[in-house]
């Protein structure tokens, strides 16, 4: 009773940023689901082939990456966090709101690139703040803040839909080029009724190219337009908009409250942010790879790091792969499901996946995030074991599917909440933790497309074993070095469950 009385309390006195940072995080999961079930209509949008509009899915992934990797540089104060967060939210909005407007590939895949590296920025700043904010107790609060991705990545499909054309504007005689490719645009982007007496040149322009599809979009925009304007609430609130005289902001980080109490009343209180951040370390990928403060720093430090940062390259690139390639393999043999019966499967996904986060929120509250992820991983691989013994049953792919969704879903939060209690919020656990499960999402998709596309629909279950398997070894080697990295003093008994040690274990 006395744990969730002094969870509630913090959250009393955290309660607008952390508003703030969980509905940053709803622009994040709006960009997220809304290309997959749209993609077909923007293509007839651009008149772009197969391989051109391949590129859109790419800049975005490719400038997520990049954006989480450069986003610790905005943290140096709070109010840089806020006003990047804002920016990005706005620009969120701004991108919805252009997508109908852009007639050549090459404009949408810049203007999916800008959300891209916006969703970066978000992706790394939001973890990072709500971490420095609740430290020990922030577990609950990822959980909360992940579950809003997966609200947005689910609500953006809906809108979509009664929006989306019930015709292919793509020709009969496509070009060789078309006709290539993996097999997973190929089944998304090619006509499933052709149109009759279109010549090889044509992609005719329909009405609701410009139209139907536009409304959609700006719902979208309008959706997501609040989110800035509680930013700058925000910002306004804590004195720290750029443009009014400045003055002693309200809203003080756990690190900088600290060190105000211990400067001397003749420092300057502007090098306050500076200290506050070389206390916690979390910079951007690159600072932190630099730092000449990691002299005499034990080899278990960076391992943690890395086998963290391995786990979220295989969980969130089996998330990414899932989502993409589940209807691929559900509309060929040996299944042949229904396009349409097959098209609610990363539906059914994503929306176990918001299940699963609104679930751990009460769990996170009572079970050591170790434990959940050791729980989630082990739930992982039966999954796909289970989905690879019975690859012919259609119900069998439904329930798995669900089940995945569930397992997933909590496995970010719950190991960001592990690795920095585990390195006592020192270090660039954040930073690496993002931009590993970034990398994953993008290298997994390619190259599970690759796989497919040589051996076959049923590597795509056989890759999920693989994938799930290495993700558990990568784990089970970040307990190892957590066992090494703590104090010589304290002892992990052998028949406690990861997770359910002491408090002295998180000790350096």
């Amino acid at each position: 009773m006395g744990c969730h009385g002094h969870i509630s309390g913090l959250f009393r006195r955290n309660l607008q940023p952390t508003l703030t940072y969980w509905s940053v995080f709803f622009s994040f999961g709006l960009c997220i689901g809304f290309l997959g079930p749209t993609v077909s209509d923007l293509r007839c949008q651009t008149h772009s082939s197969l391989p051109q509009i391949s590129w859109v899915f790419f800049s975005q992934q490719f400038c997520l990456l990049l954006g989480s990797a450069l986003g610790g540089i905005f943290k140096k104060t709070l109010a840089k966090s806020l006003c990047v967060l804002f920016t990005s939210s706005l620009t969120i909005s701004l991108v919805f709101a252009v997508i109908p407007l852009c007639q050549d590939v090459k404009v949408l895949a810049t203007v999916i690139a800008v959300a891209g590296l916006a969703m970066g920025f978000i992706d790394t700043v939001a973890n990072m703040q709500l971490v420095k904010i609740y430290q020990k107790d922030s577990a609950v609060f990822l959980q909360v803040l992940h579950f809003f991705v997966g609200f947005g990545a689910l609500l953006s499909p809906l809108i979509a839909d009664p929006f989306l054309s019930e015709t292919d504007c793509l020709p009969i005689n496509a070009t060789n080029h078309d006709r290539g490719g993996s097999p997973h645009f190929r089944k998304i982007l090619t006509p499933h009724h052709v149109l009759p007496n279109l010549t090889h040149h044509e992609l005719p322009t329909h009405s609701w190219v410009g139209s139907q599809m536009s409304y959609a979009f700006w719902i979208m925009a309008l959706i997501n337009l609040p989110v800035p304007i509680s930013v700058l609430f925000l910002l306004s609130k804590e004195r720290m908009v750029p443009c009014c005289p400045k003055k002693k902001p309200l809203l003080l980080t756990t690190d900088e409250l600290a060190l105000q109490m211990e400067l001397p009343e003749k420092e300057d209180s502007s090098s306050l942010s500076t200290k506050a951040q070389s206390e916690t370390g979390h910079g951007n990928l690159f600072l932190c790879c630099q730092k000449k403060s990691f002299r005499g720093v034990p080899f278990s430090f960076f391992a943690i790091h890395i086998t963290a940062a391995l786990v979220l390259f295989m969980t969130d690139g089996i998330m990414g792969e899932y989502s993409a390639f589940v209807y691929t393999y559900a509309v060929d043999d040996p299944l042949f499901i229904g396009h349409k019966v097959a098209g609610y499967l990363p539906s059914i996904f994503w929306g176990f996946v918001t299940l699963g986060r609104l679930i751990s929120i009460p769990i996170s509250s009572r079970m050591s995030p170790a434990t959940m992820v050791f729980i989630n991983l082990v739930g992982v691989v039966t999954t796909f074991l289970v989905l690879l013994f019975f690859y012919y049953s259609v119900i069998f792919l439904f329930v798995g599917t669900a089940c995945l969704g569930l397992f997933l879903s909590s496995t970010f939060p719950s190991m960001l909440a592990y690795t920095e209690d585990i390195l006592q919020y020192k270090g660039c656990a954040t930073t690496m933790l993002v931009t590993g499960a970034g990398i994953g999402e993008m290298t997994l998709q390619l190259l599970i497309g690759s796989i497919i596309q040589v051996l076959g629909k049923y590597s795509f279950l056989v890759c999920g074993v693989i994938f799930g398997c290495l993700a558990f070894t990568f784990y089970i080697m970040l307990l190892f070095f957590h066992r090494i990295y703590s104090r010589p003093s304290s002892v992990l008994t052998l028949d406690k469950p990861p997770g359910t040690e002491s408090p002295e274990v998180y000790q350096q």
